[in-house]
């Protein structure tokens, strides 16, 4: 891929945003959609790829509604999604802290916590129905904290001077896909909605230019499956385990939006890549993935480090006055709670510059001491006794004693496939729910706003904008589709893949390749990127590629279970995925969000954004493999948010 033989197409992308003020659109849009009668629901079969909390929501809600469900994912249940790793809490203006929250001040706070890089009109409405989220989540036995007179308890996050979090200890997200679990479970044994798990989809179905299937393989058997309906919901996560080292489970990944995109849905903003601040530090090569600590510890841990380079005393023995608050010293408005990417860069600031902690000096403290003296030991135990239990168990120290050392590591995606204000891709009947979208975050996601979207888009988006698409298409439940020529070819190209990756039996294991790819990201397309090391990893990845489809080792057989298969596959889009990355940012000579471009910083070393040339969303089309997609642009309006650059001092 070259930067220099992209071509621009601007204009062409309809958002379908509907006209009006903003705060009335969403009502009134939904008013004017067609809707099915509830008697006819039965007769559309909707494909939802995806059982965590926008997948999970999406199929139990339309399944509520009456409509033919089949719900596919990958874990041996729908309860093992990896929303369960979502710590800290899900945020909702509700104000019970009459501290000045607002749906306009959580929708200003999420669209300047994004760097102005997202649409206002999906922001707003997501703003609009987190309070909807936390009563249907109640109303489902969610376990949320609170307070001594029975109100829900709230908690500070990053990026936001109120206090609009809620959650349940440092589990939320774990409840909250209980929930939804239950929610699922109960319309299967309803019938109306079909459960697929150790299910995998492999390639998206798309005749006369509409999506109408998948194609999947069975993770027990080996089979390979086509299954057709009247629109397939993709709610499929992030791609961030295309650094090898992330947060995300190793199953992870983004294989089914890639097949997507390969079959013309177009992938927008793949450099928005979230760097978490808190996570534990690698301790060495053997490493396999990472962990979180989650955003809420910053409520009460204070980051430092020895002010001194290269001070190599314990924390205790390190007065005061020598210790470096590099966060609350550079924002005193927010100190520890600026958002991720300002805090993530910080971070790498001061341990580059040696002031680095721990025997790798590859950290910087979080420091609970304080907040133990202050409150007492069995607080902080309440509110983040399971956080310090798992890093206790992790790193053999104790964080009531010492203080936690933590670094940055990738751990969310804010591009995903590009969808319209109704989240329709650029497939017709192909509808993109939560972190497999670029709709809401921007340029940063906002801690405690990833469980709001997928169960916003879930629960209170997809069921409204699916159905019009229903309506308007009518029902054809898969039987005529069946015999296209489109279902098999679908099949044979799954199948022939399958059938290379077996065959090639070189000399190298999967994991050797996605090890070797992880180390390309994160040093050239990382925390900080610059035109040379961008340039760099485009020339280096097409060459890792070349490799693996040369000397990839794939033990076993395709007829049964066979992990090393399942990641094969998966690393082999890894592989074609980060090429993209590493042209989107390459082209994107500007800094907002997650993506910094060393070349574009103020003197102080802040995110310095362009909004005269890059004040849009790029939507990448696929020409095949090999050549440089083509670029669409969505020109991005800020009417009710003002374009400013960010500061949290």
């Amino acid at each position: 891929m070259n930067v220099d033989d992209i071509k621009v197409f601007e204009g062409d992308l309809d958002s379908a945003v509907p006209e009006g003020p903003i705060q009335q659109i969403w009502d009134d849009h939904r008013f004017n959609m067609k809707l099915v009668n509830p008697s006819n629901r039965r007769k559309y079969k909707v494909i939802v790829v995806g059982s965590g909390l926008a997948g999970g929501s999406a199929a139990a809600s339309l399944g509520e509604m009456g409509y033919n469900v089949h719900c596919f994912f990958y874990q041996d249940s729908a309860r093992r999604a990896h929303s369960v790793a979502a710590q800290g809490g899900i945020n909702a203006a509700k104000n019970y802290r009459n501290d000045g929250d607002s749906i306009f001040r959580l929708f200003y706070d999420t669209v300047k916590g994004g760097d102005y890089r997202s649409r206002e009109a999906n922001v707003y409405r997501l703003a609009q129905v987190s309070n909807n989220i936390i009563d249907q989540c109640v109303a489902q036995g969610v376990p949320f904290a609170r307070e001594y007179g029975g109100m829900l308890d709230n908690r500070s996050f990053g990026g936001a001077q109120v206090s609009r979090t809620f959650y349940a200890r440092g589990q939320t997200g774990q409840q909250l896909l209980l929930g939804a679990y239950q929610a699922l479970q109960r319309q299967a044994h309803a019938g109306t909605v079909t459960l697929y798990p150790r299910t995998e989809m492999l390639d998206l179905i798309v005749i006369d230019g509409r999506a109408r299937g998948i194609v999947t393989r069975n993770m027990i058997t080996g089979q390979i499956k086509s299954y057709l309906g009247d629109a397939v919901v993709l709610a499929t996560g992030g791609y961030g385990n295309t650094y090898f080292l992330s947060t995300n489970a190793k199953g992870c990944n983004a294989s089914a939006a890639w097949r997507a995109y390969k079959r013309g849905a177009y992938f927008a903003n793949p450099c928005y890549v979230q760097i978490h601040p808190t996570c534990i530090p690698p301790s060495g090569e053997h490493q396999s993935k990472l962990t979180l600590m989650s955003e809420s510890l910053r409520n009460d841990g204070r980051i430092w480090v020895p002010r001194q380079p290269g001070d190599r005393r314990p924390a205790a023995q390190i007065p005061e006055e020598e210790r470096y608050y590099y966060l609350e010293e550079k924002y005193p408005s927010f100190g520890n709670l600026v958002p991720r990417d300002v805090a993530s860069r910080n971070a790498k600031a001061v341990v580059d510059a040696g002031h680095g902690v721990g025997e790798l000096q590859n950290g910087v403290y979080l420091d609970f001491s304080e907040a133990i003296g202050r409150l007492g030991k069995q607080v902080i135990k309440d509110r983040y006794g399971n956080l310090f239990d798992m890093y206790t168990s992790i790193t053999g120290e104790d964080p009531y004693e010492v203080p936690m050392r933590i670094y940055p590591a990738v751990h969310y995606t804010m591009g995903g496939l590009w969808v319209d204000y109704n989240l329709q891709s650029s497939i017709p009947g192909l509808f993109v729910l939560g972190e497999a979208n670029f709709s809401d975050h921007g340029a940063n996601r906002l801690g405690a706003s990833a469980l709001m979207q997928g169960l916003a888009d879930g629960y209170f988006v997809a069921p409204y904008t699916v159905g019009n698409y229903l309506a308007r298409v009518g029902a054809d439940t898969g039987d005529s589709a069946a015999s296209a020529p489109e279902v098999a070819q679908a099949e044979a190209a799954v199948q022939e893949k399958i059938d290379k990756l077996m065959s090639i039996n070189g000399k190298h294991s999967v994991t050797h390749f996605h090890r070797e790819l992880g180390k390309v990201m994160w040093n050239g397309v990382g925390m900080a990127r610059n035109d040379a090391g961008l340039r760099e990893a485009l020339q280096r990845i097409p060459e890792i590629r070349a490799e693996f489809w040369e000397n990839v080792r794939v033990p076993g057989s395709a007829a049964d279970l066979n992990q090393s298969l399942e990641m094969a596959g998966r690393v082999a889009d890894f592989l074609e995925l980060g090429e993209l990355l590493a042209l989107d940012a390459l082209h994107r000579t500007e800094s907002c969000g997650g993506h910094f471009r060393e070349e574009s910083q103020t003197e102080e070393g802040e995110a310095k954004r362009d909004d005269e040339n890059f004040s849009y969303v790029a939507a990448w089309e696929y020409t095949g493999d090999g050549s440089t997609p083509n670029l669409h642009k969505e020109p991005l309006k800020f009417e009710y948010v003002k374009l400013t650059q960010r500061s949290y001092k």
